[in-house]
């Protein structure tokens, strides 16, 4: 970790910028899986099975008694984890959910509110790589099941059991053993055995992260842009140099490309965490992931915790944790995170699967202006109105002077029209 003391303003762009992501290399080549699948179906996954995976599949669709099945084939101690998490998961998501606001009368006689109504139809990419992403299921699944999305279809190269417990518990209809870009264009497009769906979630790599970005082109939505997972902790001298270094690490784990970013106030605390890491990386079984992680890291010393809080919304992290004193009043300045850990006993890994919050956040500093996955990600906003005789009395003589001014003439006249048969 590469620690960078008192930096010049100037310089926040540079010393902040992500490891770069090139996806031109990959254009040609995830671009042509997608094609290949939209023009050619059940065929094309079928050869890109065979082709990436060397196995040959005629259904694609896991028997739904078969995985339910096999859902129950984990330990007891990991299917009580799993509820608990789920259970939290679903009583933090359900507070969000509001199926009808207020009716607000504007004027007398016009009357406006939104309904919100379910995506009809969502799926859900879980990769298969080298953590079975059960976790990620429930932080897809249960939003999606509160609001209650008529089709919910998940498509994963993994056949881990947990990974099926975890759609049972949220209530999954149907699962496709797809992978990688091919399984974003499968979803986006359908073919004979996959439903097409509305709207694409979950996390993946270059290839299913770019395919994502190009379906959501053709009008396909997707939950945010994404990129590698990323932490950034505030430290002062309150804080506990090991808690600080195992959470660094704990996003380090995730993958070569992960960022992690410390900013600090004391010199002391650097050297200190420093030292924790170098102990705690050791003993990881992810040790070469991490450490190659930590290379495009850095320490970043400052002389006050206000320049620490410019830093860190310049940052703009997926997660950011607030070890230090007063955390509470530095979170009345932090303006942009994905999600945000106070004190030295909120550890990033307890967002990731089971406080309640959502792990699955903007990241690459799009927490600027994109919030993480909620019920909000499965629903959308419908607005109406009601207008009476009254209503259009108080109000008619407005649009017809405004749509007179912008010379549409037809919208003023389905106005006057109206008023002229109240006369």
């Amino acid at each position: 970790m590469l620690i960078i003391e008192n930096p010049d303003k100037e310089t926040y762009n540079s010393l902040l910028a992500r490891p770069t992501q090139d996806f031109s290399e990959l254009y040609p080549k995830v671009k042509n899986i997608l094609d290949s699948v939209k023009l050619n179906g059940d065929a094309a996954l079928r050869q890109y099975a065979l082709d990436f995976d060397n196995v040959l599949l005629d259904t694609f669709e896991v028997d739904f008694n078969e995985w339910q099945a096999e859902a129950e084939n984990i330990p007891n101690e990991l299917k009580n984890a799993i509820d608990q998490a789920y259970e939290n998961i679903k009583t933090f998501h359900s507070a969000q959910f509001k199926p009808q606001e207020d009716i607000i009368e504007t004027m007398p006689g016009v009357k406006c509110w939104r309904k919100s109504v379910a995506i009809d139809k969502v799926g859900f990419y879980i990769p298969g790589g080298t953590a079975p992403l059960f976790s990620t299921v429930l932080m897809l699944g249960v939003p999606a099941q509160i609001v209650n999305c008529p089709e919910r279809i998940l498509c994963s190269p993994s056949s881990h059991p947990a990974i099926y417990y975890a759609a049972k518990k949220v209530g999954i209809n149907r699962i496709f053993k797809i992978g990688g870009a091919q399984a974003i264009a499968a979803m986006a497009y359908g073919t004979e055995q996959v439903p097409q769906v509305y709207k694409i979630f979950g996390p993946g790599n270059q290839f299913v992260t770019l395919a994502k970005q190009l379906v959501s082109a053709e009008g396909v939505a997707i939950d945010m842009p994404a990129g590698p997972s990323e932490v950034a902790i505030f430290a002062d001298e309150t804080s506990i140099p090991a808690f600080v270094a195992s959470d660094l690490l704990s996003q380090a784990e995730h993958g070569v490309d992960s960022q992690v970013l410390l900013v600090s106030t004391s010199i002391e605390t650097v050297t200190l965490v420093k030292e924790a890491l170098e102990n705690q990386l050791n003993l990881l079984p992810r040790k070469n992931l991490a450490e190659k992680a930590l290379e495009n890291s850095k320490a970043i010393l400052v002389a006050n915790k206000e320049t620490a809080i410019e830093i860190l919304n310049s940052y703009a992290a997926e997660h950011l944790i607030l070890a230090t004193e007063n955390y509470t009043e530095i979170l009345n300045k932090i303006t942009n995170a994905g999600s945000i850990f106070l004190g030295n006993y909120t550890p990033e890994s307890c967002g990731d699967y089971a406080s309640g919050t959502n792990h699955t956040l903007p990241t690459n500093g799009f927490a600027r202006a994109y919030s993480g996955v909620s019920v909000d990600s499965f629903i959308k906003k419908i607005t109406v109105q009601e207008i009476n005789k009254e209503g259009l009395l108080n109000l008619g003589s407005t649009v017809e002077i405004m749509s007179e001014a912008e010379g549409l003439n037809a919208h003023k006249n389905a106005v006057t029209l109206r008023l002229n048969s109240l006369k």
